[in-house]
């Protein structure tokens, strides 16, 4: 077999808690709940998980102002600033409003937009004069088809107000329209990406972009690993300098849950490549108690183990790295789990013959492309015994129905976790998509808004649009 730890049964770091939370978390709202009339919705226009964080955080703004209730990379909160600090100032909001459209440019998903309302309801709340800024797909240049025009009335709606939109990004036209602005207002500027000078981080563009406002606000998760003059560079013009309620809780969890996580944590890390994943997978042994491999990677940790891996995909230079990082989750003391089965095909397609055998006995001409049954138990078994769990990474080829049961498998493990009252974070990517399409999304503790953001904090890397933002206050009570 082809476990390279101990099987789940002598998972003694791995013990059983002696008690959860008793309230299993609240409820994410789904899409479903974005279509009930814009007056309804207040802060759960977004996410009922990112209202409850924010109300979260204005209580503990309002008693102990700068300090968090987890360890973060404590930066400045919006919520921290008062009325006294909003009222009648001009608030650059970065956010991230890239959402997909139809050929008729019709929003067919509109869950970035929703998880940016409680930022802007709290400004609004407060009497600040919001100037929404966003990016929309690659465009090359002033591209109609990628205009923020389309998004205008999704937004009125949910803020139960008239969003303005304006034309351009700066200039004298954007001067005029923020000058009308009254206390309360919303203007939303046009594809700030329409500017190749913000992609580059362009210092004068910068400063044109602060010029309108008094203070910034960053709630775009998505692009804070992104030293662009949205996100980092107008930072050095406005001060202060906060996250938003998302970003926020983005930290909140990919840092503070994961750095200080509640015991036995596990890791499920998946994906086609160990070479994408290396600085994850290095990252969280440092951290957690059991980790869970699965995806295409498996097959190289297979072979370095000197197994037949068939015609799964195997990056033949990465051999050492599997056999170090095999070496050192022993040293560290983690359960490292590799399948003792798994999903063969005799070719990568929906259609292909399938069958099931040992990791051990892949035979030559067949492909890896999904984790089996007893290893399915195996899991299952692992994480019952967890608190805290973090998935970043399918499990096989899960766009593929046939090769897509493991996948489904864990997401509906972690669903039954969560609401068991184990904290359940889902680190971005194709996790995400997964949840989605079993449908459990709205019962995980955390969904994380970004990809390549999401992977680069779980690598312990700094986002440069987190670095540029104000040090919370540290305050000893």
């Amino acid at each position: 077999m082809a476990s390279a730890a101990a099987p789940p049964t002598s998972l003694s770091l791995a013990a059983r808690a002696a008690s959860r939370a008793a309230a299993a978390p609240l409820r994410r709202g789904g899409l479903a709940a974005a279509r009930q009339p814009a007056r309804s919705l207040a802060f759960a226009a977004g996410d009922a998980r990112l209202a409850v964080h924010v109300a979260s955080r204005c209580r503990q703004a309002s008693s102990a102002r700068g300090t968090r209730a987890m360890a973060t990379m404590a930066k400045k909160s919006v919520g921290d600033l008062t009325e006294a600090d909003l009222k009648g100032k001009r608030v650059f909001v970065r956010a991230d409003l890239n959402v997909p459209l139809d050929e008729n440019q019709n929003i067919t998903d509109d869950t970035r937009i929703r998880a940016a309302i409680p930022t802007i309801q709290y400004l609004l709340g407060k009497g600040a004069k919001v100037i929404l800024s966003s990016h929309l797909g690659r465009p090359k240049g002033f591209t109609p088809k990628f205009s923020l025009a389309p998004l205008v009335a999704r937004l009125s709606e949910l803020l139960g107000i008239q969003v303005q939109k304006a034309d351009d990004v700066i200039g004298p036209e954007v001067e005029k329209l923020v000058a009308a602005l009254p206390n309360g207002g919303v203007l939303l500027l046009e594809n700030v990406r329409f500017y190749k000078e913000e992609e580059k981080n362009d210092p004068e563009f910068a400063q044109k972009l602060a010029s309108v406002a008094d203070l910034y606000v960053n709630d775009a998760f998505g692009t804070a690993h992104r030293a662009h003059a949205s996100t980092e560079g107008v930072t050095k013009f406005l001060k202060p300098s906060v996250a938003g309620f998302l970003l926020q809780k983005e930290l909140d969890y990919l840092v503070g849950a994961v750095s200080s996580p509640t015991r036995p944590f596990a890791a499920i890390v998946g994906g086609s490549k160990v070479s994408s994943k290396i600085g994850v997978i290095e990252s969280l042994l440092e951290k957690c108690d059991i980790l869970l491999l699965g995806g295409g990677m498996i097959f190289t940790f297979y072979k370095a183990q000197g197994l037949s891996v068939g015609a799964s995909l195997v990056e033949e230079d990465k051999l050492d790295l599997a056999t170090s990082l095999l070496a050192k989750a022993k040293e560290k003391g983690v359960s490292l789990m590799l399948p003792t089965d798994v999903v063969i095909a005799d070719k990568f397609a929906p259609d292909a013959n399938s069958q099931i055998v040992p990791a051990s006995a892949i035979p030559d001409g067949w492909m890896g492309l999904d984790i089996g049954p007893d290893s399915i138990a195996a899991f299952n078994a692992a994480l019952e015994t967890t608190q805290t769990v973090i998935w970043n990474g399918p499990m096989g080829v899960f766009e593929y129905d046939k090769f897509a049961i493991g996948t489904e498998a864990v997401a509906k493990k972690l669903a039954e976790l969560s609401r068991k009252g184990v904290t359940t974070i889902i680190g971005g990517g194709d996790s995400v998509a997964a949840v989605e399409k079993v449908g459990v999304a709205d019962v995980m503790s955390h969904i994380s808004t970004g990809g390549g953001a999401s992977l680069e904090l779980l690598e312990g890397k700094e986002l440069p649009g987190v670095t540029a933002l104000d040090e919370a206050a540290t305050v000893t009570v």
